[in-house]
């Protein structure tokens, strides 16, 4: 068996089993769907939305990887990414418009995942909700923004990786071979914190001001999910000019972050989870973002920075 045959019967295996869970959630909701037409609330797994339409994605673009490669030739990349993104935002709406029934409401299930943002599902059903603790508005369809966002940054960075090492086996070229270590590495330090999230909710109970641990990681979610995007850029543009090569995937990297809190502001009805108190964890008048969102946006375009400037030294 060649090495690029076990590669992809390795990335298969391993896609597949990483992917279980997401899978057993969308077959449980499936089957509710086809034996009772709606999703009952007390069999809704969590996160169904957007984790199994973006398992999916990536498994069918790991499947279809030799024959992109074959066929598609250095357009397999681009092809694979399309697909994928065209497979998640096909089964993503598909199931957003099913229908969840709770023994209170009857409503769609993009609009329970929103209050599934706001607080964990255990939460939802045990929380004393007061008119002044109630920060999220009526549904707006605008909150997806920040799961479309995440969803899109995760499937290309994993789709880069999966491509770019299986391209590198075919050409034995490894000029990007220290790119697509950092992307794997940062690819699956963001979706281990999407698992988390996942879980947990980072262990928000619904109050605007989250605990130590919940700063911690939400703020490291910020953080990665920037590098994350940034590193996916900057891959494609080593041995540039630094104009291109660190300054583009720092930019790209504080846009998305910072698109990050414009969904979880809009998901809070202007609002954002504080992390503290004092002047660091306070909203500056007319931006709503603290000194400390403002840091965590900078971090993230630093340490790309920082990181596509060492990979380029590294190359020349």
């Amino acid at each position: 068996m060649t090495s690029f045959k076990k590669y992809y019967l390795f990335s298969v295996i391993g896609v597949l089993i990483v992917s279980f869970y997401p899978l057993y959630m969308g077959v449980k909701v499936v089957s509710d769907i086809v034996r009772n037409g709606t999703v009952l609330a007390e069999n809704y797994p969590k996160y169904i939305i957007p984790y199994t339409p973006i398992s999916l994605a990536v498994i069918i673009a790991v499947l279809l990887l030799p024959a992109l490669i074959k066929y598609m030739k250095k357009f397999a990349l681009i092809s694979a990414s399309a697909i994928s993104l065209g497979v998640f935002f096909a089964s993503e709406l598909l199931l957003e418009s099913k229908v969840i029934v709770t023994s209170a409401v009857k409503t769609t299930l993009e609009n329970w995942q929103m209050f599934m943002c706001y607080v964990p599902p255990e939460e939802y059903r045990t929380r004393t909700w007061r008119a002044i603790d109630v920060l999220i508005g009526d549904y707006s369809p605008a909150f997806k923004i920040h799961f479309y966002i995440i969803s899109v940054v995760l499937i290309l960075a994993l789709i880069n990786c999966f491509y770019g090492f299986a391209q590198m086996i075919i050409t034995k070229n490894k000029c990007r071979k220290k790119a697509l270590v950092i992307q794997s590495v940062s690819a699956a330090l963001f979706l281990g914190l999407c698992i988390l999230a996942c879980f947990t909710a980072f262990f928000r109970d619904g109050e605007i001001t989250v605990s130590a641990l919940s700063a911690v990681l939400m703020s490291m979610f910020f953080t990665v999910f920037g590098v994350t995007a940034g590193v996916y850029a900057g891959s494609f543009l080593l041995e540039r000019k630094k104009l291109l090569s660190v300054l583009i995937p720092s930019i790209i990297a504080l846009v998305v972050t910072f698109i990050m809190y414009l969904g979880e502001m809009i998901l809070l009805s202007g609002h954002l989870y504080r992390f503290g108190s004092g002047f660091l964890f306070t909203g500056i008048a007319g931006i709503v973002l603290a000194p400390i969102d403002v840091l965590i946006i900078i971090a993230s375009g630093s340490i790309t920075a920082v990181i596509c400037n060492t990979l380029n030294q590294y190359i020349n």
